[in-house]
């Protein structure tokens, strides 16, 4: 299943060196349509759509190519129209532009990437994924669409 709203690129293109949806050993189940822009540590990261920022995480410095990093990811979450979340992962530490409760626009700058959590043998990269929760509304209660860009 296809997104409902259409997003844009979070990043720069011109700065990646590869955009990726299935190099990650982490992109099953239900982060299937997840992609990666790989781009250097301390790259802009804007919404990719109008939304309010639904959570932040900053705290961390680590990052690496095994599943135990996974818990160390910094990340930002924004809420969209028609219940769809878009997730930018492994940003750097303190790297977020916004807080929870912020309303951003799309092209908005949000943050910087870097290389926290798990990064599967990719490097510093942006992942990004689009989902929607489902009841009991955990982060393990939630399932990736597929994103449908703006062209």
């Amino acid at each position: 299943m296809k997104t409902k709203n259409k997003y844009s690129y979070p990043i720069d293109v011109k700065l990646c060196s590869e955009i990726t949806y299935d190099r990650s050993l982490a992109h099953v189940g239900r982060l299937k349509y997840a992609v990666d822009f790989i781009v250097p540590v301390g790259t802009p990261i804007f919404a990719s759509l109008d939304g309010v920022v639904a959570d932040v995480k900053q705290d961390s410095d680590k990052g690496g190519d095994t599943k135990d990093y996974d818990e160390y990811g910094n990340f930002i979450e924004i809420k969209h129209d028609n219940g769809e979340y878009s997730i930018y992962e492994h940003i750097r530490k303190d790297g977020s532009l916004v807080k929870i409760g912020d309303t951003v626009i799309e092209g908005q700058p949000i943050g910087y990437s870097g290389a926290t959590g798990w990064l599967s043998g990719l490097g510093p990269h942006v992942h990004l994924d689009v989902h929607k929760y489902h009841a009991p509304f955990g982060p393990e209660d939630y399932v990736s669409i597929e994103i449908d860009w703006k062209e």
